[in-house]
């Protein structure tokens, strides 16, 4: 390996490597070039918007064996980029991550940015946001940073993952704004009710479970599997939402794949599946009302 020094070499190497390999995209890219530059790039703590800055950059023989090293895991072991560097990124944001939370991709994402928009009124901005299964703690993160005036309760039932959260949390200074909760689901929550519920929970059914790319087998089962029919986590949000929303509440929900099984066990109600500019599916949106109607 001794021919490669500069960043454009490893680069070169690294595409070619991953081109050749049966590896899965997904988890942060979609392609062997976008994964090439950020794990080449964020191993060498470089920024990602200025790659052509530093093409020509040669790097130490620590560098070259590290990156070595961390290209061939990516090929033989199937670990995702974001583990291999501890480090993802979603809204334009870059978070902590590790293998004790998954890799943060949700569409909810898109929403937040838009500020729920159509369905939240323009003009609240004072107001109470409840991300549950927040893991990672990004999309409670996000929130905080497109509603300033929002106070935002995150919640986990894994405290492994509330620990990467707050890692997040601290590291935007917004402790003061995003409070994090070791809960199964709503359990031990604050008696309190809010404007704006998101979840994306797992809701990954059994036969789709086994059958997933290896690199997911990283990331922790707890936050994927659902039940047969990939429902069981979803069923107890709907069932205890509506006293968790304040009048004319919302909820928005990924359900991945599980849409039709959701839609099939609740045929009465109006859900509202929301199109992404930026890709992405399987995420409704229901009003408090809506969700009174299931309640218990």
């Amino acid at each position: 390996m001794s021919e490669l020094k500069t960043v454009r070499d490893f680069v070169r190497y690294a595409i070619t490597q991953f081109k050749s390999a049966p590896i899965y995209y997904g988890h942060g890219t979609t392609n062997a070039e976008d994964e090439a530059w950020w794990l080449v790039l964020g191993f060498l703590k470089l920024p990602l918007t200025e790659r052509e800055t530093f093409l020509n950059a040669e790097l130490t023989q620590e560098e070259q064996a590290g990156l070595t090293k961390l290209i061939k895991r990516r090929i033989e072991e199937k670990i995702p980029v974001a583990y291999l560097l501890n480090e993802a990124y979603l809204g334009g944001l870059k978070f902590y991550v590790n293998e004790n939370v998954l890799i943060p991709r949700s569409p909810i994402t898109e929403l937040i940015e838009n500020h729920f928009a159509p369905w939240l009124p323009e003009d609240e901005e004072y107001m109470n946001i409840l991300d549950m299964c927040t893991g990672s703690g990004c999309l409670a993160i996000l929130c905080a940073q497109y509603f300033p005036n929002a106070t935002v309760d995150a919640v986990d039932i894994s405290e492994l993952a509330l620990d990467v959260a707050q890692i997040n949390v601290s590291a935007y200074k917004l402790e003061d704004r995003v409070n994090l909760f070791k809960s199964d689901l709503f359990e031990a929550l604050p008696h309190k009710q809010y404007q704006v519920i998101i979840s994306n929970p797992p809701y990954v059914d059994a036969k789709d479970l086994k059958e997933m790319p290896a690199e997911y087998g990283h990331e922790p089962v707890l936050g994927l599997e659902a039940g047969v029919d990939g429902l069981d986590i979803v069923r107890r949000i709907l069932s205890e939402a509506n006293k968790h929303l304040l009048p004319g509440g919302l909820l928005f929900l990924e359900v991945g794949n599980s849409a039709d099984a959701l839609e099939e066990a609740y045929p009465d109600l109006p859900f509202t599946w929301i199109d992404f500019e930026h890709g992405g599916d399987g995420v409704f949106v229901l009003q408090q009302q809506d969700l009174a109607l299931i309640e218990g």
